[in-house]
């Protein structure tokens, strides 16, 4: 039996239910950078998602959702890499996944570099290896594989990114040793 599915059940709230629990307590996420490795292992792309934001934007996103209660962090990675890339995309997530760095977003502006307007968020941040076939799902209008140079270059799509991402791409790619 899959215990996520039996866990899980009844995590999800009523729309009004988790804006108020956003106003009164920090939500742990998870925000994952889907990365292309060549055969050392070395990182050659970072996948980022193009989607709508809140206000209507469209911006370059990675992969990010909550931790349901009763989900270990491994299976919310896993589930949110499924939600967003699909079910081939066949992710390596460690067996004991330990974060980058973790992005704490701040409903004001200014109280850190990442900011998300709903909420106080604590996002644990990882890097993931995927090796198979991956597509836009749900609200993901494209998803794209950028090249380090293109990344890094003048006129980055990292621009496109809202609320510090950016940022946390900078970060992981620094993790991984390419910046």
């Amino acid at each position: 039996m899959n215990r996520t599915a039996v866990d899980s059940e009844g995590a999800w709230f009523e729309r009004e239910r988790i804006d108020e629990l956003r106003r009164r307590l920090p939500i742990t996420y998870v925000d994952v950078v889907p990365v292309r490795t060549d055969l050392d292992g070395s990182v050659t792309e970072v996948g980022l998602l193009l989607r709508a934001s809140g206000d209507g934007e469209i911006v370059r996103a990675i992969v990010s959702g909550r931790v349901l209660i009763h989900e270990t962090i491994r299976e919310a990675i896993g589930r949110h890499i499924e939600k967003d890339l699909g079910p081939m995309a066949m992710p390596r997530i460690p067996v004991s996944p330990v974060p980058f760095t973790v992005a704490e977003y701040f409903p004001t502006p200014g109280v850190s570099p990442f900011h998300d307007a709903r909420q106080h968020a604590i996002s644990l941040a990882y890097v993931v290896p995927i090796d198979g076939e991956t597509a836009p799902q749900e609200d993901a209008l494209e998803l794209s594989w950028f090249g380090i140079d293109e990344l890094l270059g003048d006129s980055s799509p990292l621009e496109e990114m809202n609320g510090g991402r950016d940022l946390l791409v900078r970060r992981a790619l620094a993790h991984v040793g390419v910046v």
